[in-house]
Protein backbone atom coordinates (compact mmCIF):
# COMPACT_ATOMS: atom_id res chain seq x y z
CA UNK A 1 0.00 0.00 0.00
CA UNK A 2 1.58 3.15 -1.05
CA UNK A 3 2.35 6.22 1.26
CA UNK A 4 1.88 9.84 1.30
CA UNK A 5 3.00 12.85 3.02
CA UNK A 6 -0.22 14.53 4.46
CA UNK A 7 1.63 17.68 4.37
CA UNK A 8 2.82 17.04 0.70
CA UNK A 9 -1.05 16.63 0.10
CA UNK A 10 -1.60 19.86 1.20
CA UNK A 11 1.19 21.61 -0.63
CA UNK A 12 -0.16 25.17 -1.89
CA UNK A 13 -3.90 25.05 -0.16
CA UNK A 14 -4.38 27.83 2.46
CA UNK A 15 -4.93 25.77 5.54
CA UNK A 16 -5.41 25.91 9.37
CA UNK A 17 -4.54 22.96 11.19
CA UNK A 18 -6.80 22.50 14.18
CA UNK A 19 -5.74 19.28 15.99
CA UNK A 20 -2.27 17.16 15.91
CA UNK A 21 0.24 17.64 13.51
CA UNK A 22 0.83 17.44 9.20
CA UNK A 23 3.85 15.11 9.20
CA UNK A 24 2.32 11.91 9.34
CA UNK A 25 1.53 9.86 6.29
CA UNK A 26 -1.76 8.39 4.94
CA UNK A 27 -2.75 5.39 2.92
CA UNK A 28 -5.26 6.84 0.38
CA UNK A 29 -7.50 9.89 -0.33
CA UNK A 30 -11.43 9.59 0.10
CA UNK A 31 -14.01 12.04 -0.41
CA UNK A 32 -16.99 9.02 0.75
CA UNK A 33 -16.74 8.10 4.59
CA UNK A 34 -18.34 4.69 3.04
CA UNK A 35 -14.54 4.35 1.34
CA UNK A 36 -12.15 4.62 4.16
CA UNK A 37 -9.79 2.27 4.18
CA UNK A 38 -7.37 2.19 6.97
CA UNK A 39 -4.85 4.67 7.18
CA UNK A 40 -6.94 6.94 4.93
CA UNK A 41 -7.30 10.73 4.55
CA UNK A 42 -10.98 12.08 4.24
CA UNK A 43 -11.89 14.96 2.83
CA UNK A 44 -15.13 16.16 4.49
CA UNK A 45 -17.58 17.80 1.89
CA UNK A 46 -21.38 19.68 2.24
CA UNK A 47 -23.22 17.70 -0.23
CA UNK A 48 -26.06 18.53 -2.47
CA UNK A 49 -28.07 16.63 0.01
CA UNK A 50 -25.67 15.06 2.99
CA UNK A 51 -23.43 16.89 4.67
CA UNK A 52 -19.85 14.72 5.22
CA UNK A 53 -19.30 15.84 8.41
CA UNK A 54 -21.58 14.00 10.29
CA UNK A 55 -19.72 10.70 9.33
CA UNK A 56 -16.35 12.11 10.27
CA UNK A 57 -16.74 10.00 13.42
CA UNK A 58 -17.88 6.90 11.93
CA UNK A 59 -15.08 7.23 9.38
CA UNK A 60 -12.11 7.11 12.49
CA UNK A 61 -13.69 3.85 13.82
CA UNK A 62 -13.09 2.67 10.16
CA UNK A 63 -9.66 3.75 9.83
CA UNK A 64 -9.57 6.78 8.83
CA UNK A 65 -6.04 8.42 9.94
CA UNK A 66 -6.48 11.99 8.94
CA UNK A 67 -9.09 14.68 8.08
CA UNK A 68 -10.05 18.06 5.87
CA UNK A 69 -12.96 19.90 6.70
CA UNK A 70 -14.77 23.12 6.50
CA UNK A 71 -16.83 23.39 9.48
CA UNK A 72 -15.23 23.78 12.74
CA UNK A 73 -18.04 22.72 14.92
CA UNK A 74 -17.88 19.09 13.53
CA UNK A 75 -16.93 16.37 16.51
CA UNK A 76 -13.74 15.23 15.35
CA UNK A 77 -11.87 11.92 16.88
CA UNK A 78 -8.98 13.03 19.21
CA UNK A 79 -5.32 12.25 18.17
CA UNK A 80 -5.73 12.02 14.74
CA UNK A 81 -4.49 15.56 12.31
CA UNK A 82 -7.79 17.67 11.40
CA UNK A 83 -7.25 20.60 8.87
CA UNK A 84 -9.85 23.55 7.95
CA UNK A 85 -10.01 24.77 4.75
CA UNK A 86 -12.06 27.48 3.52
CA UNK A 87 -13.73 24.85 1.29
CA UNK A 88 -13.05 21.36 1.04
CA UNK A 89 -14.36 20.99 -2.60
CA UNK A 90 -11.92 23.63 -4.18
CA UNK A 91 -9.09 22.25 -2.30
CA UNK A 92 -9.50 18.58 -3.50
CA UNK A 93 -8.61 19.45 -7.21
CA UNK A 94 -5.13 20.71 -5.37
CA UNK A 95 -4.91 17.65 -3.43
CA UNK A 96 -5.82 15.35 -6.48
CA UNK A 97 -3.01 17.13 -8.54
CA UNK A 98 -0.78 16.61 -5.62
CA UNK A 99 -2.01 12.93 -4.99
CA UNK A 100 -0.31 12.00 -8.80
CA UNK A 101 2.46 15.06 -9.36
CA UNK A 102 0.31 17.01 -10.92
CA UNK A 103 -0.04 14.80 -14.69
CA UNK A 104 -2.32 17.72 -16.03
CA UNK A 105 0.58 20.28 -16.79
CA UNK A 106 2.28 17.41 -18.79
CA UNK A 107 -0.38 17.31 -21.41
CA UNK A 108 -2.50 20.01 -23.06
CA UNK A 109 -5.53 20.22 -21.94
CA UNK A 110 -8.76 21.21 -23.83
CA UNK A 111 -12.32 21.82 -22.17
CA UNK A 112 -15.24 22.39 -24.19
CA UNK A 113 -18.45 23.29 -22.22
CA UNK A 114 -22.50 24.68 -23.73
CA UNK A 115 -24.85 23.21 -23.42
CA UNK A 116 -25.35 20.57 -26.31
CA UNK A 117 -22.89 19.99 -28.77
CA UNK A 118 -19.99 19.27 -26.35
CA UNK A 119 -19.38 15.62 -26.60
CA UNK A 120 -19.70 15.84 -30.51
CA UNK A 121 -17.15 18.81 -30.50
CA UNK A 122 -14.67 16.59 -28.55
CA UNK A 123 -14.78 13.87 -30.51
CA UNK A 124 -14.43 16.30 -33.71
CA UNK A 125 -11.42 17.58 -32.21
CA UNK A 126 -10.13 14.50 -31.13
CA UNK A 127 -10.18 13.36 -34.91
CA UNK A 128 -8.79 16.03 -36.26
CA UNK A 129 -5.43 16.07 -33.90
CA UNK A 130 -5.45 11.94 -34.07
CA UNK A 131 -4.98 12.63 -37.71
CA UNK A 132 -2.44 14.74 -37.57
CA UNK A 133 -0.25 12.90 -35.48
CA UNK A 134 -0.99 13.43 -32.01
CA UNK A 135 -1.53 10.79 -29.30
CA UNK A 136 -5.55 11.91 -27.61
CA UNK A 137 -6.86 11.12 -24.45
CA UNK A 138 -10.75 11.69 -24.12
CA UNK A 139 -13.15 12.42 -21.52
CA UNK A 140 -16.92 12.76 -21.44
CA UNK A 141 -20.02 11.49 -21.52
CA UNK A 142 -18.95 8.41 -23.65
CA UNK A 143 -16.12 7.58 -21.29
CA UNK A 144 -12.62 7.27 -21.72
CA UNK A 145 -10.50 6.89 -24.60
CA UNK A 146 -6.54 7.28 -25.72
CA UNK A 147 -6.13 7.07 -29.32
CA UNK A 148 -9.56 6.98 -29.92
CA UNK A 149 -9.75 3.17 -28.30
CA UNK A 150 -12.36 3.31 -25.05
CA UNK A 151 -10.59 2.35 -21.69
CA UNK A 152 -12.23 0.15 -19.02
CA UNK A 153 -12.12 3.01 -17.01
CA UNK A 154 -15.55 4.79 -15.12
CA UNK A 155 -16.44 7.22 -13.38
CA UNK A 156 -19.62 8.06 -11.07
CA UNK A 157 -20.42 11.20 -12.60
CA UNK A 158 -22.65 11.33 -16.01
CA UNK A 159 -19.93 13.88 -17.73
CA UNK A 160 -16.72 15.22 -15.91
CA UNK A 161 -15.32 13.27 -13.44
CA UNK A 162 -14.87 14.22 -9.71
CA UNK A 163 -11.28 15.41 -9.14
CA UNK A 164 -9.64 12.30 -7.66
CA UNK A 165 -10.99 10.12 -10.45
CA UNK A 166 -9.78 13.30 -13.20
CA UNK A 167 -6.61 12.74 -11.95
CA UNK A 168 -6.04 9.33 -11.84
CA UNK A 169 -7.20 9.52 -15.26
CA UNK A 170 -4.55 11.92 -16.46
CA UNK A 171 -1.84 10.21 -14.77
CA UNK A 172 -2.80 6.93 -16.49
CA UNK A 173 -2.90 9.21 -19.80
CA UNK A 174 0.39 10.54 -19.01
CA UNK A 175 1.72 7.15 -18.49
CA UNK A 176 0.08 5.88 -21.87
CA UNK A 177 2.06 8.81 -23.89
CA UNK A 178 -1.04 11.15 -24.40
CA UNK A 179 0.04 14.47 -25.72
CA UNK A 180 -3.76 16.29 -25.50
CA UNK A 181 -6.63 15.58 -23.19
CA UNK A 182 -10.03 17.05 -24.93
CA UNK A 183 -12.79 17.26 -22.29
CA UNK A 184 -16.14 17.62 -21.55
CA UNK A 185 -16.58 19.87 -19.12
CA UNK A 186 -20.16 20.77 -17.29
CA UNK A 187 -21.73 23.14 -15.35
CA UNK A 188 -22.04 21.23 -12.55
CA UNK A 189 -17.92 20.54 -12.11
CA UNK A 190 -17.59 24.11 -12.70
CA UNK A 191 -20.00 24.77 -10.19
CA UNK A 192 -18.56 22.32 -7.89
CA UNK A 193 -14.49 23.50 -8.45
CA UNK A 194 -13.76 20.53 -9.97
CA UNK A 195 -11.60 22.05 -12.47
CA UNK A 196 -10.03 23.93 -9.36
CA UNK A 197 -5.80 23.79 -10.36
CA UNK A 198 -5.95 23.02 -13.77
CA UNK A 199 -5.47 25.40 -16.84
CA UNK A 200 -6.40 24.75 -19.70
CA UNK A 201 -4.40 25.99 -22.97
CA UNK A 202 -7.82 26.16 -25.09
CA UNK A 203 -11.08 26.75 -23.79
CA UNK A 204 -14.44 26.26 -26.10
CA UNK A 205 -17.80 27.33 -25.87
CA UNK A 206 -20.70 25.69 -28.56
CA UNK A 207 -23.75 26.90 -27.06
CA UNK A 208 -26.15 27.65 -24.08
CA UNK A 209 -29.67 26.65 -23.96
CA UNK A 210 -32.38 26.11 -21.05
CA UNK A 211 -31.36 22.82 -19.27
CA UNK A 212 -29.93 22.10 -15.49
CA UNK A 213 -32.20 24.85 -13.58
CA UNK A 214 -32.85 22.07 -10.92
CA UNK A 215 -29.45 22.42 -10.01
CA UNK A 216 -28.29 26.19 -10.76
CA UNK A 217 -31.56 27.43 -9.82
CA UNK A 218 -31.72 30.39 -12.26
CA UNK A 219 -30.42 30.60 -15.97
CA UNK A 220 -28.07 33.63 -14.70
CA UNK A 221 -26.39 31.11 -12.35
CA UNK A 222 -26.48 28.82 -15.18
CA UNK A 223 -24.33 30.94 -17.70
CA UNK A 224 -21.47 31.96 -14.53
CA UNK A 225 -20.89 28.53 -13.79
CA UNK A 226 -20.16 27.94 -17.36
CA UNK A 227 -18.10 31.40 -17.86
CA UNK A 228 -15.56 29.71 -15.36
CA UNK A 229 -14.07 27.75 -17.63
CA UNK A 230 -12.78 30.32 -19.61
CA UNK A 231 -11.33 32.70 -16.52
CA UNK A 232 -8.85 29.26 -16.57
CA UNK A 233 -8.13 29.35 -20.28
CA UNK A 234 -5.33 30.51 -22.21
CA UNK A 235 -7.03 30.79 -25.60
CA UNK A 236 -10.70 30.33 -26.10
CA UNK A 237 -12.93 29.16 -29.36
CA UNK A 238 -16.54 30.75 -29.04
CA UNK A 239 -19.73 30.58 -30.82
CA UNK A 240 -19.89 34.04 -31.89
CA UNK A 241 -23.94 33.45 -32.87
CA UNK A 242 -24.89 32.83 -29.51
CA UNK A 243 -26.39 35.18 -27.47
CA UNK A 244 -24.95 34.06 -23.91
CA UNK A 245 -21.09 34.67 -25.71
CA UNK A 246 -20.41 38.03 -24.18
CA UNK A 247 -21.31 36.26 -20.67
CA UNK A 248 -18.73 33.32 -21.45
CA UNK A 249 -15.85 35.52 -22.18
CA UNK A 250 -16.16 38.36 -19.84
CA UNK A 251 -14.02 36.24 -17.38
CA UNK A 252 -11.61 35.42 -19.92
CA UNK A 253 -8.13 37.27 -19.87
CA UNK A 254 -6.33 35.22 -22.68
CA UNK A 255 -5.30 35.85 -26.21
CA UNK A 256 -6.18 35.32 -28.72
CA UNK A 257 -9.92 34.38 -28.83
CA UNK A 258 -11.37 33.11 -32.14
CA UNK A 259 -15.08 33.65 -32.81
CA UNK A 260 -16.95 30.81 -35.12
CA UNK A 261 -20.52 31.03 -36.90
CA UNK A 262 -22.46 31.73 -39.69
CA UNK A 263 -22.49 35.57 -38.85
CA UNK A 264 -20.51 38.12 -41.05
CA UNK A 265 -18.76 38.77 -38.06
CA UNK A 266 -17.33 35.05 -37.31
CA UNK A 267 -13.41 34.84 -37.21
CA UNK A 268 -14.26 31.22 -38.78
CA UNK A 269 -17.54 31.70 -41.03
CA UNK A 270 -19.04 28.94 -42.28
CA UNK A 271 -20.72 29.68 -45.97
CA UNK A 272 -22.99 27.57 -48.87
CA UNK A 273 -23.73 24.79 -47.04
CA UNK A 274 -24.93 21.87 -48.40
CA UNK A 275 -26.63 18.61 -47.22
CA UNK A 276 -25.31 15.05 -49.22
CA UNK A 277 -26.32 11.99 -49.35
CA UNK A 278 -23.93 10.80 -46.07
CA UNK A 279 -22.90 14.62 -44.92
CA UNK A 280 -22.36 18.31 -45.34
CA UNK A 281 -20.03 20.59 -47.75
CA UNK A 282 -19.66 23.45 -46.78
CA UNK A 283 -17.08 26.55 -47.54
CA UNK A 284 -14.71 27.93 -44.72
CA UNK A 285 -13.70 32.22 -44.39
CA UNK A 286 -10.89 32.02 -42.51
CA UNK A 287 -9.04 35.92 -42.55
CA UNK A 288 -10.55 36.16 -46.08
CA UNK A 289 -8.87 32.75 -47.24
CA UNK A 290 -11.88 30.26 -48.61
CA UNK A 291 -11.36 26.51 -48.22
CA UNK A 292 -13.50 23.97 -48.94
CA UNK A 293 -14.68 21.16 -46.36
CA UNK A 294 -16.70 18.13 -46.61
CA UNK A 295 -17.76 16.50 -42.82
CA UNK A 296 -19.18 12.84 -42.96
CA UNK A 297 -21.95 13.71 -40.88
CA UNK A 298 -25.36 15.55 -40.82
CA UNK A 299 -26.59 18.86 -39.40
CA UNK A 300 -25.97 21.96 -39.91
CA UNK A 301 -25.38 22.34 -36.27
CA UNK A 302 -22.77 19.95 -36.75
CA UNK A 303 -21.09 22.55 -39.01
CA UNK A 304 -20.84 24.89 -35.86
CA UNK A 305 -18.99 22.59 -34.37
CA UNK A 306 -17.00 21.33 -36.93
CA UNK A 307 -15.90 25.53 -37.01
CA UNK A 308 -15.21 25.01 -32.94
CA UNK A 309 -12.74 21.91 -33.39
CA UNK A 310 -11.30 24.04 -36.68
CA UNK A 311 -10.58 26.87 -34.66
CA UNK A 312 -8.99 24.71 -31.20
CA UNK A 313 -7.16 23.07 -33.66
CA UNK A 314 -5.40 25.38 -35.34
CA UNK A 315 -4.36 27.45 -31.65
CA UNK A 316 -2.84 24.38 -30.82
CA UNK A 317 -0.79 24.73 -34.04
CA UNK A 318 -1.82 22.37 -36.73
CA UNK A 319 -1.86 24.13 -39.95
CA UNK A 320 -5.08 24.81 -41.44
CA UNK A 321 -5.06 22.49 -44.93
CA UNK A 322 -4.23 19.60 -42.31
CA UNK A 323 -6.94 20.63 -40.56
CA UNK A 324 -8.98 19.91 -43.51
CA UNK A 325 -8.14 16.93 -44.44
CA UNK A 326 -8.58 15.77 -40.82
CA UNK A 327 -12.11 17.05 -40.57
CA UNK A 328 -13.00 14.93 -44.15
CA UNK A 329 -12.15 11.58 -41.88
CA UNK A 330 -14.28 12.35 -38.86
CA UNK A 331 -15.79 9.23 -37.68
CA UNK A 332 -19.70 8.71 -36.68
CA UNK A 333 -20.28 9.65 -32.96
CA UNK A 334 -22.20 7.30 -30.85
CA UNK A 335 -25.43 8.60 -30.17
CA UNK A 336 -25.81 11.57 -32.05
CA UNK A 337 -27.72 11.33 -35.00
CA UNK A 338 -26.58 7.37 -35.35
CA UNK A 339 -28.43 5.68 -37.91
CA UNK A 340 -29.78 2.18 -37.61
CA UNK A 341 -29.06 0.16 -40.33
CA UNK A 342 -31.94 -1.56 -41.94
CA UNK A 343 -33.53 -2.96 -45.38
CA UNK A 344 -36.70 -1.71 -45.58
CA UNK A 345 -36.39 2.06 -46.70
CA UNK A 346 -37.11 3.93 -43.98
CA UNK A 347 -34.18 5.89 -42.02
CA UNK A 348 -34.31 5.25 -38.00
CA UNK A 349 -31.93 8.20 -35.99
CA UNK A 350 -30.63 7.35 -32.99
CA UNK A 351 -29.59 10.86 -30.84
CA UNK A 352 -28.57 12.61 -27.61
CA UNK A 353 -31.30 15.43 -27.74
CA UNK A 354 -32.61 16.00 -24.49
CA UNK A 355 -32.93 19.43 -24.09
CA UNK A 356 -35.56 22.00 -26.15
CA UNK A 357 -32.90 22.84 -28.64
CA UNK A 358 -31.32 19.86 -29.20
CA UNK A 359 -34.36 18.46 -29.85
CA UNK A 360 -35.25 21.46 -32.44
CA UNK A 361 -31.87 20.90 -34.14
CA UNK A 362 -32.10 17.06 -34.38
CA UNK A 363 -35.53 17.22 -35.81
CA UNK A 364 -34.76 20.19 -38.24
CA UNK A 365 -31.60 18.13 -39.47
CA UNK A 366 -33.63 14.68 -40.37
CA UNK A 367 -35.93 17.12 -42.15
CA UNK A 368 -33.02 18.28 -44.04
CA UNK A 369 -32.36 15.07 -45.37
CA UNK A 370 -35.82 15.15 -47.27
CA UNK A 371 -37.64 12.24 -45.65
CA UNK A 372 -41.69 12.11 -46.74
CA UNK A 373 -42.86 12.05 -43.12
CA UNK A 374 -40.85 12.34 -39.60
CA UNK A 375 -41.90 10.84 -36.43
CA UNK A 376 -40.21 11.79 -33.03
CA UNK A 377 -40.33 9.47 -30.45
CA UNK A 378 -39.12 11.06 -26.97
CA UNK A 379 -39.20 11.40 -23.00
CA UNK A 380 -37.92 13.41 -20.53
CA UNK A 381 -35.59 12.47 -17.39
CA UNK A 382 -37.14 12.49 -14.07
CA UNK A 383 -35.71 14.74 -11.10
CA UNK A 384 -34.50 17.03 -13.50
CA UNK A 385 -35.42 20.24 -14.89
CA UNK A 386 -39.23 20.47 -15.31
CA UNK A 387 -40.12 23.53 -17.27
CA UNK A 388 -38.48 21.97 -20.14
CA UNK A 389 -40.64 19.44 -20.54
CA UNK A 390 -43.77 21.43 -21.82
CA UNK A 391 -41.25 23.38 -24.11
CA UNK A 392 -39.65 19.53 -25.81
CA UNK A 393 -43.49 18.59 -26.37
CA UNK A 394 -44.32 21.74 -28.36
CA UNK A 395 -41.02 21.43 -30.52
CA UNK A 396 -41.96 18.15 -31.68
CA UNK A 397 -45.43 18.88 -32.40
CA UNK A 398 -44.98 22.17 -34.30
CA UNK A 399 -41.75 20.47 -36.57
CA UNK A 400 -42.81 16.28 -36.40
CA UNK A 401 -45.51 14.66 -38.56
CA UNK A 402 -46.15 12.40 -35.86
CA UNK A 403 -45.26 12.24 -32.16
CA UNK A 404 -44.75 9.48 -29.81
CA UNK A 405 -44.51 10.09 -26.30
CA UNK A 406 -42.70 7.35 -23.69
CA UNK A 407 -40.18 6.99 -20.41
CA UNK A 408 -36.08 8.44 -20.52
CA UNK A 409 -34.39 8.10 -17.51
CA UNK A 410 -37.30 8.38 -15.03
CA UNK A 411 -35.37 8.18 -11.60
CA UNK A 412 -37.92 8.26 -8.68
CA UNK A 413 -40.45 10.29 -10.35
CA UNK A 414 -43.89 8.88 -12.09
CA UNK A 415 -42.91 8.03 -15.46
CA UNK A 416 -46.60 9.20 -16.18
CA UNK A 417 -46.18 12.32 -14.68
CA UNK A 418 -43.01 13.44 -16.33
CA UNK A 419 -45.35 12.64 -20.19
CA UNK A 420 -48.08 14.51 -18.96
CA UNK A 421 -46.58 17.22 -18.57
CA UNK A 422 -44.40 16.77 -22.05
CA UNK A 423 -48.27 16.12 -23.24
CA UNK A 424 -49.22 19.64 -22.25
CA UNK A 425 -46.97 20.93 -24.95
CA UNK A 426 -47.66 18.22 -27.54
CA UNK A 427 -51.82 19.53 -27.30
CA UNK A 428 -50.97 23.13 -28.55
CA UNK A 429 -49.53 21.85 -31.84
CA UNK A 430 -52.59 20.25 -34.27
CA UNK A 431 -49.99 17.08 -34.48
CA UNK A 432 -51.06 13.25 -33.81
CA UNK A 433 -49.46 11.76 -31.22
CA UNK A 434 -49.54 8.52 -28.72
CA UNK A 435 -47.81 7.47 -25.67
CA UNK A 436 -45.93 4.55 -24.77
CA UNK A 437 -44.89 4.35 -21.48
CA UNK A 438 -42.44 1.76 -22.05
CA UNK A 439 -39.89 2.81 -23.85
CA UNK A 440 -39.36 -0.83 -25.60
CA UNK A 441 -42.85 -1.06 -26.66
CA UNK A 442 -42.75 3.03 -28.01
CA UNK A 443 -39.81 2.68 -29.94
CA UNK A 444 -41.61 -0.78 -31.28
CA UNK A 445 -44.52 1.18 -31.99
CA UNK A 446 -42.65 3.54 -33.57
CA UNK A 447 -40.74 1.09 -36.57
CA UNK A 448 -44.19 -0.43 -37.00
CA UNK A 449 -45.59 3.22 -38.09
CA UNK A 450 -43.10 3.22 -40.87
CA UNK A 451 -43.58 3.54 -44.50
CA UNK A 452 -40.85 3.72 -47.17
CA UNK A 453 -38.86 7.04 -47.32
CA UNK A 454 -40.39 7.73 -43.68
CA UNK A 455 -37.73 8.76 -40.53
CA UNK A 456 -38.00 7.99 -37.20
CA UNK A 457 -36.24 9.94 -34.68
CA UNK A 458 -35.76 8.19 -30.97
CA UNK A 459 -34.09 10.97 -28.76
CA UNK A 460 -32.86 11.36 -25.18
CA UNK A 461 -30.71 8.69 -24.60
CA UNK A 462 -28.50 8.26 -27.41
CA UNK A 463 -25.52 6.24 -26.39
CA UNK A 464 -26.77 5.58 -23.05
CA UNK A 465 -26.80 1.41 -22.55
CA UNK A 466 -28.90 1.83 -19.76
CA UNK A 467 -32.77 3.20 -18.04
CA UNK A 468 -32.08 4.56 -14.49
CA UNK A 469 -36.05 3.55 -12.71
CA UNK A 470 -36.21 4.47 -9.35
CA UNK A 471 -32.85 4.23 -8.12
CA UNK A 472 -31.70 1.44 -9.95
CA UNK A 473 -30.02 0.80 -13.52
CA UNK A 474 -31.45 -1.13 -16.17
CA UNK A 475 -29.74 -2.31 -19.29
CA UNK A 476 -31.68 -0.58 -21.99
CA UNK A 477 -29.99 0.34 -25.20
CA UNK A 478 -32.01 2.77 -28.04
CA UNK A 479 -30.04 1.51 -30.87
CA UNK A 480 -30.14 -1.92 -29.99
CA UNK A 481 -33.85 -2.01 -29.57
CA UNK A 482 -34.49 -0.09 -32.57
CA UNK A 483 -32.59 -2.87 -34.71
CA UNK A 484 -34.69 -5.79 -33.16
CA UNK A 485 -37.75 -3.47 -33.81
CA UNK A 486 -36.45 -3.25 -37.45
CA UNK A 487 -35.62 -7.39 -38.00
CA UNK A 488 -39.27 -8.00 -36.12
Amino acid sequence: MSQHKLSDLLRGIPHEVLQSRVDCTVSDVVMDFRNVTNGAFLVSRRGLNVDGHRYIMEASEAGAAAFLVEDKTAAFPEGKPVIFVENTRKAMGQIAANLYSHPAEKMRLVGVTGTNGKTTTTHFIENILRANGRKTGLIGTAGVQVAGNTLDISFATATTPDPLELHRIFAEMLRMGVQDVIMEVSSHALALHKMEGLTFDVGVFTNLTQDHLDFHGTMENYHDAKAQLFKISRTAVVNQDDPSTPTMIKLFNGDPCLFYGFSAEADLRALHIQTAAHGMTFDLDFGGVMRYFTLPMLGRYNVCNCLAAVGTAFLLGIDMEKIREGAAGITPVPGRLQAVPNDRGVLVIVDYAHTPDGLENTIKAVREIGNKRIVTLFGCGGDRDKDKRPQMGRIAGTLSDYVILTSDNPRTEDPADIINQIEEGVKTTPVMYEIHENRREAIFAGVALLKKDDALIIAGKGHEDYQIIGTAKHHFCDYETAGEALCD
